[in-house]
């Protein structure tokens, strides 16, 4: 690795890899306790795919579902199999990987800032901005990053586009899939919200279990699915 040598996006892989061993350590008990987090399906994880992979998950919290989903990622990809428990993962992170998340809540502060420089494709919401409903165009920018994303490695994605469960399947996820025609997999976290809190790094019940499952990868048929069908299979496969 060049010493100064960027990703896509212009951030300095060093400091990314840094960043991301830092984050990692801090956040590693989080997620490691016996018997507080269960892992499911990372068979599913297509280790030898370098690129256009779409990870797509339902959303519990801020930061950490993405945080919890790049831990085992990352473990997967070093050789574990359905745990965190060789923590050496830590230090060969996969670099190219990626996640979309909202401008204004990865700009409310420091630490965001810090985890957006790890890998976060910064979109403006088109339906709600700073706690009320708008509506507006589809920026441009953002559909060219997220396939810029998806052409140099993997992408995490929500999209239900917030953390309330009963949030709809946003149509900008399924556009994604058409365009790209990537392979997609379905992750399905649970206790989430019930374990940390929505909008910091703290956990408010250390007891609670959480799960993270990866599913088998989404099967579409890019010559015959409309934007709904594929919308429709998205949410059955985040049993939603």
């Amino acid at each position: 690795m060049g010493l100064f040598k960027k990703d896509k996006f212009g951030h300095i892989l060093i400091i990314k890899k840094i960043l991301i061993i830092i984050i990692g350590i801090f956040s590693y008990k989080k997620f490691s306790r016996e018997k507080k987090i269960k892992i499911e399906g990372t068979s599913n994880i297509p280790n030898k795919k370098l690129n256009n992979v779409l990870f797509i998950s339902n959303h519990q919290t801020y930061f950490l579902d993405a945080i919890g989903i790049i831990h085992v990622l990352n473990s997967t990809i070093n050789g574990n199999k359905n745990n965190l428990n060789i923590l050496s993962y830590l230090l060969k992170p996969k670099l190219n990987t990626y996640y979309v998340a909202a401008k204004e809540t990865m700009n409310s502060g420091i630490i965001p800032k810090i985890l957006s420089y790890t890998g976060a494709i910064l979109i403006e919401r088109t339906w709600r901005e700073n706690g009320k409903k708008i509506k507006r165009a589809v920026n441009n920018n953002d559909i060219i990053n997220i396939n810029k994303a998806l052409k140099e490695g993997w992408l995490i994605t929500f999209p239900q586009g917030t953390t309330k469960n009963s949030g709809k399947i946003r149509k900008g996820t399924s556009h994604i899939i058409l365009n790209n025609q990537p392979l997609v997999i379905p992750i399905v976290i649970n206790g989430f919200a019930d374990k940390f809190e929505k909008k910091s790094l703290s956990i408010k019940n250390p007891e609670k279990e959480i799960s993270i499952t990866f599913k088998k990868p989404l099967k579409i048929n890019y010559k015959k699915d409309s934007i709904d069908d594929i919308t429709l299979k998205i949410k059955k496969s985040l049993e939603l």
